[in-house]
């Protein structure tokens, strides 16, 4: 029969463990939740940072030469620590190793069932974009084909103004500022939107009265 101070440390520690999963799925689930409502102000800084220069860097050079730069800077940083490693063990006459043996031992394969849990993620995604889109360019709704139509007129107007990597920084701009904002004027913004629906859906619903295709689905339905 197990002791009873070692079954009791057998449960706290697999508590603990349970309590460590369901913490470390907790924070990827809301990862980027946390980074965009600036959670950690540090961290957020530093990825809105980034990707914001990187963006920028786009701006101004080509892909390739950003992607070249991006790996000569890598291979800079680990060359100059490599050599430095190596004139600090020579001169103390140490025998550490290679500096990055521990980096070098991880795995970095991706396993099988997680590639194709991905691809099949995708599969589904791509599945109902494609559905989405057959059902709006063959007009299966008038009024949603319609709505489509619209939005690629305005974005004729926005492309002719903006190009695609202006509209990206506009993005990352608007995705880290945007919702800190709506998160202390939460309740004006709503007020607002839900104003907005109502005049939206009214429009649409008068004209959808309007189309007759849209009465013969109704009356079916």
């Amino acid at each position: 029969m197990a002791d009873p101070m070692t079954q009791s440390s057998q449960i706290s520690s697999s508590q603990g463990l349970n309590d460590g999963h369901s913490a470390s799925s907790k924070d990827s689930k809301f990862s980027v939740n946390d980074l965009v409502h600036w959670r950690d102000p540090k961290k957020s800084g530093v990825v809105f940072g980034v990707s914001l220069l990187l963006l920028l860097s786009l701006a101004a050079f080509s892909v390739i030469s950003v992607v070249s730069y991006l790996l000569l800077a890598l291979l800079c940083v680990t060359i100059s620590f490599r050599i430095y490693k190596s004139v600090i063990q020579a001169v103390q006459k140490s025998s550490e190793g290679h500096p990055f043996k521990a980096l070098m031992e991880k795995d970095v394969t991706v396993p099988p069932e997680t590639f194709r849990k991905h691809v099949d993620a995708c599969l589904s995604h791509v599945n109902r974009v494609l559905k989405q889109m057959s059902r709006l360019f063959l007009v299966e709704d008038l009024v949603d084909s319609l709505k489509l139509a619209v939005v690629m007129w305005l974005l004729t107007y926005v492309g002719a103004v903006f190009n695609g990597i202006t509209i990206l920084i506009l993005a990352d701009i608007l995705l880290f500022s945007v919702p800190p904002v709506y998160e202390k004027n939460k309740t004006q913004i709503d007020r607002y939107i839900d104003i907005a629906r109502t005049q939206i859906n009214t429009t649409i619903a008068k004209l959808q009265e309007k189309l007759p295709g849209a009465m013969k689905r109704c009356k079916a339905e």
